[in-house]
């Protein structure tokens, strides 16, 4: 029986697929970021108020994370590389009309909606089923590695965009992100496969080449099915949980307020941007990490350790402003090594409760939880900062929710303990 393992004269072909994934998320997760940039320039040019920029990009951010479950639904009936082509065009053609926009209901639907949906096809539900279907062995290692692609996204697109922003206008750096998506869908429609079958492989870590199974059932149906049977375990409720103070004290707060937050302390929007890029350069390494200690570690733990030392830092984020310019820069090391780095053993034990089959459906619907939280942070320190004219009380009150999610994750290991029982 041949092994699937690589040899010393033998590539797997899954890890092009890993990187085409990686590339794609990347740049879709800085194409998403584009949003924090532009707040403060919508201000300036249209006149439209913090919290109604806030609130067009919590649209986007919902309808991000609830096309989850029905996105994994979608690649498991179309194939990854034909929803991901699909997406990617859809991307580019909203980022070529965004320049043209005068009112604030087309923003609405260009970023809000067209933009949301596009980008959700390729968010972390992507990354699970591509390491779902492609690996056994080293399954966390990759989970790992495709979540923290959204962190260098930030790193190469956020400096690059707020530095074309303030030099050649906004504008031109909508067009550079639809040149870049459209560049991607290339290499996705060339390089992208849909299952190790395709190849004559099997996963990484079997031994024999498997015919994936045809998708049976709705599209639209199959998703809110799976939701019903997970919502009687509580292991899904406190993951789900967790995944709304996540999303809450990440991509809803800081990475749609922090710019807008340093612009507050005279910080300008290039080194603010440079911030996010310096938090991305750590979550990268923080992330891929996670999954490496996911493969080997209690999963529960981890969690805890993670919502637990995400929550100090943003307790003393109001300080670190108030303080020299190099405190900022340790916030961002220490808030940056677990920006998302719970994904990972999020993962682990939606698969584990769920089943292989199911996991990356379950972790969609988590998600639907994540995006909410954000959500409500965007549209919700854009109300708080409009009405105090700061955003410290929004950042610890974020801090001490994230106290709460780890507690919550050890709840996790004794609702696993009881159902054991």
């Amino acid at each position: 029986m041949k092994s699937s393992v690589p040899t010393a004269s033998r590539f797997y072909y899954g890890w092009i697929v890993v990187f085409v994934a990686f590339l794609a998320l990347l740049v879709t997760a800085g194409i998403r970021s584009m949003s924090s940039i532009l707040m403060v320039p919508f201000e300036t040019e249209f006149g439209w108020d913090r919290s109604s920029i806030s609130g067009v990009i919590s649209v986007g951010i919902f309808l991000y994370g609830l096309v989850g479950p029905f996105s994994a639904a979608l690649l498991a009936k179309f194939g990854i590389r034909r929803m991901m082509v699909i997406s990617l065009a859809v991307l580019a053609a909203s980022l070529v009309l965004t320049p043209q926009m005068t009112s604030l209901w087309q923003y609405q639907l260009l970023w809000g909606i067209v933009s949301g949906l596009a980008t959700g096809m390729m968010a972390n539900v992507l990354g699970v089923t591509v390491a779902s279907r492609w690996f056994v062995k080293r399954r966390g290692l990759v989970v790992g590695m495709l979540t923290a692609s959204a962190a260098t996204g930030q790193l190469l697109f956020l400096p690059i965009l707020a530095r074309i922003t303030v030099h050649e206008g906004w504008r031109h750096a909508a067009y550079v992100s639809a040149a870049v998506a459209l560049a991607l869908l290339v290499v996705v429609a060339v390089f992208m496969r849909n299952h190790p079958y395709d190849v004559g492989a099997a996963a990484y870590g079997e031994s024999t080449p498997t015919k994936p199974e045809p998708f049976r059932g709705s599209i639209f149906l199959m998703p809110l099915l799976t939701l019903r049977d997970a919502m009687k375990s509580g292991t899904f409720w406190l993951l789900a949980g967790t995944f709304f103070f996540c999303g809450f004290s990440t991509n809803g707060l800081i990475g749609t307020h922090l710019i807008a937050a340093c612009g507050d302390h005279g910080i300008q929007e290039v080194t603010a941007a440079g911030l996010l890029a310096f938090m991305g350069i750590f979550d990268l390494v923080g992330t891929t990490m996670s999954g490496w200690f996911t493969d080997r570690f209690d999963a529960r733990k981890l969690l805890f350790w993670y919502y637990g030392l995400r929550g100090l830092s943003l307790l003393f984020l109001p300080y670190a402003f108030d303080a020299t310019p190099a405190m900022l820069v340790v916030f961002s090391v220490f808030y940056g090594l677990d920006w998302i780095a719970t994904v990972p053993p999020t993962v682990k034990l939606a698969a584990q409760t769920f089943g292989k089959e199911r996991a990356a459906m379950v972790f969609g619907w988590v998600v639907v939880f994540h995006q909410i939280g954000a959500s409500t942070a965007a549209y919700g320190a854009g109300l708080v900062r409009q009405w105090t004219g700061t955003y410290t009380s929004i950042f610890v009150t974020a801090g001490f929710i994230c106290l709460l999610a780890a507690l919550m994750a050890l709840r996790i290991a004794k609702q696993a303990a009881a159902a054991r029982a």
